[in-house]
């Protein structure tokens, strides 16, 4: 029976996101054009997180920039985590295409390394857009299709290289690790807004003020941001320098299954 499938349902009292989400709700097809629609509410509340973080979104507010009532809301979406899972997947977009052969990787480098290079830095682009994904995209919930999509178009980068699926689902769930803590560092100390432009930047004159008269104490801690300043080169370098070794690890990990092969 539809009613025991849907109570044994894995998704649960998140079944109304997957509704949504996944296009089980049935829309009008005849009578006036609705006044409102899921697009232009989601459109709405991703305007005021990007403007405000995630607790500047509510049912209320969304209605009031819109110019209709609360309840009105509530005849498209039947609640705030519905809208935010709605948010989520439509802030996520279309997951990047995939290179083209001549532009994908540097000289001599496998496809799909190139190939997970340029995913990864579509997602840190997405995160930058909109830093209130980082808090909202987290815990049991219903993932949407643009966010499925992404999964899909790294899991195709890899496809050929001889990992498992499962080795292969952790090495996406690594790399968007690394991006996504990153990302954090990066907001937390306020990339996304005019105080900083270089979050290592803003780290290094932190610890300075912090090693003021200390320095003997925490003299590696010392030392690395004495050679940091020095050479601009190296600065806000982690995001990459991190993502290169993961690639480094997975290369050298494939090489040494087919050798082992």
């Amino acid at each position: 029976m539809a009613g025991d499938d849907e109570k044994h349902s894995v998704f649960g009292d998140q079944a109304g996101s997957v509704e949504l989400l996944w296009g089980g709700r049935e829309r009008p097809s005849r009578g006036p054009k609705p006044a409102l629609s899921l697009e232009r509410i989601t459109r709405t509340a991703i305007a005021l997180a990007d403007t405000g973080g995630l607790g500047a979104v509510s049912m209320q507010r969304v209605a009031a920039e819109l110019d209709f009532t609360k309840m009105s809301l509530y005849r498209y979406v039947p609640g705030k985590s519905e809208l935010v899972a709605l948010m989520i997947d439509r802030a996520m977009g279309e997951p990047p295409s995939a290179p083209s052969p001549d532009t994908a990787g540097r000289d001599g480098e496998e496809p799909w390394r190139g190939e997970l290079r340029a995913w990864a830095h579509a997602l840190a682009a997405v995160y930058h857009r909109h830093p209130w994904l980082l808090g909202a995209a987290v815990g049991p919930r219903v993932m949407g299709p643009h966010e499925l999509g992404w999964t899909e178009r790294a899991l195709a980068a890899l496809a050929d290289t001889g990992l498992t699926g499962a080795e292969q689902l952790d090495a996406v769930v690594v790399v968007s690790g690394h991006i996504r803590a990153i990302a954090q560092v990066a907001t937390a100390m306020g990339l996304s807004s005019a105080r900083a432009k270089e979050p290592e930047q803003v780290m290094s004159a932190a610890l300075n003020e912090l090693l003021a008269g200390r320095a003997d104490r925490f003299p590696a801690v010392a030392a690395a941001v004495a050679a940091t300043e020095a050479d601009r080169a190296s600065r806000d370098r982690a995001g990459e320098f991190g993502l290169e070794r993961i690639l480094d690890g997975l290369a050298a990990y494939m090489s040494r299954a087919r050798g082992g092969a």
